[in-house]
């Protein structure tokens, strides 16, 4: 089932009543909307004087919605996320803390050949050259000790958006940054969610070890995703769209995120389903039944998913 993403870029009263979300707005006679709380995924809050109750702050949690809160320039900054996410959490957790380096480094290996396959597969997509990346993701050793990744993501977003003027991949950097920055952190989201359904914590990683990132793993195994993100930017920039700033337009085109479809396992499905596969099969590496994270194909043939 596709779960719902809700935004909220207005002052808003949100309370539960018969387990539906009810929106009241303030400002406006209009009259109050509900919503099934069962149906929501990822609930955004933008406006500073949206009010929000506690009870149903608890029923999202309890139905694993992912709450995000936006700051004053509209990105997201926070996470809510339930204590409790998975009846096996302890034990899936001890495996996790309990992973062996080898493994680590292994997992990371396969995370970045997925990620620079992606980016090539999305150039060749665009009719761009795409040779140097397939090259780069079969040169990828253990750990990615020879830097790859990082070689890789120069040149794919030097080739990606080479006709937008002063490009370069930076959060503070010339748009699209601006797009790609809301992208990745509704993508950043969605794994998170994903990982805690599946009873692990996002903050231990098996690559990135930031000990002020709350979101290592989310931000590990996010990466070969990342390129999904891209192409629905690379798409809002072709269309001639006014990008300088993230209006109501573009939000609502990169709100679909978790809802895109991606190709997995050699089967079509929305994103965030994708991440749910790709999560349960990261705990089956720790656990020791499997030795390879599932993680999405980006397709060449025909229309980017």
């Amino acid at each position: 089932m596709i779960k719902r993403t809700l935004f909220f870029g207005n002052p808003a009263y949100l309370s539960t009543r018969n387990e539906q979300l009810v929106v009241n707005f303030p400002e406006e006679a209009k009259k109050e909307a509900t919503i099934p709380i069962e149906d929501l995924g990822y609930v955004v809050l933008e406006d500073p004087q949206i009010t929000i109750t506690n009870g149903l702050l608890m029923k999202l949690v309890q139905n694993k919605t992912a709450v995000i809160t936006c700051n004053q320039q509209h990105l997201p900054i926070s996470f809510l996320q339930p204590l409790v996410g998975h009846t096996e959490q302890t034990e899936r957790i001890r495996y996790q803390l309990n992973a062996s380096q080898p493994l680590k480094k292994q997992l990371w290996q396969q995370t970045v050949i997925a990620k620079i396959e992606n980016q090539a597969n999305h150039l060749l997509a665009r009719s761009k050259n795409a040779l140097k990346l397939k090259r780069w993701a079969k040169a990828v050793k253990t750990d990615d000790h020879e830097n790859h990744e990082a070689l890789a993501a120069a040149y794919y977003f030097q080739n990606l958006f080479d006709e937008v003027g002063g490009f370069s991949r930076n959060q503070k950097g010339v748009p699209p940054n601006n797009l790609l920055n809301y992208g990745y952190a509704i993508l950043r989201a969605v794994t998170a969610r994903a990982l805690v359904s599946s009873g692990m914590l996002p903050s231990v990683g098996i690559f990135h070890r930031n000990k002020y990132n709350a979101f290592c793993l989310a931000d590990d195994i996010m990466e070969p995703y990342r390129p999904f993100v891209d192409a629905m930017v690379y798409e809002i920039v072709e269309t001639g769209a006014q990008i300088a700033e993230l209006n109501t337009n573009i939000k609502s085109e990169l709100l679909c995120i978790p809802a895109m479809d991606v190709t997995i396992d050699g089967k079509q499905s929305p994103l965030m389903n994708a991440m749910s596969r790709t999560t349960n099969s990261l705990y089956e590496c720790f656990l020791g039944s499997s030795r390879k994270v599932l993680y999405p194909e980006f397709q060449t043939i025909g229309p980017p998913s």
